[in-house]
């Protein structure tokens, strides 16, 4: 189950750097215009504040744990992933995309894995 849930916490660790990194890096104007129509309800601001807490999230999955420095960040990090697909979800179903929703869902459950299992019988303590 360790090397499950090493494998997850990658996966997400890629997926949202990669998707925070465009947030970061792309105007709000070009990501709607690519198929991030829901910038369309947020400043600039808060798009890159978006992004940036992926990118942190994404970090926070694998190097506290890879280092064996506090990796208790670890599942923080996974629950942050979780509260912020839990926006996304509220924000979708808002918007009526719910064909989004399901990515959403997915992305939540396997951070929820990671926080189940990183703050519980899997952790890096036991």
């Amino acid at each position: 189950m360790n090397i499950v849930l090493w494998i997850i916490a990658g996966v997400l660790a890629a997926a949202f750097a990669a998707a925070g990194a465009m947030k970061l890096t792309q105007p709000k104007e070009k990501l709607a215009a690519s198929g991030m129509a829901w910038t369309e309800d947020f400043s600039p601001g808060m798009v890159k504040l978006i992004g940036a807490l992926e990118v942190l999230a994404a970090i926070g999955l694998i190097l506290p744990a890879a280092l064996g420095i506090a990796p208790v960040l670890v599942p923080l990090a996974a629950l942050g992933l979780v509260l912020i697909m839990l926006g996304a979800i509220v924000t979708h179903a808002r918007r009526k995309e719910a064909q989004v929703i399901g990515v959403n869902v997915v992305l939540l459950l396997l951070a929820a894995a990671v926080v189940w299992g990183r703050f519980g019988p899997y952790s890096f303590g036991s």
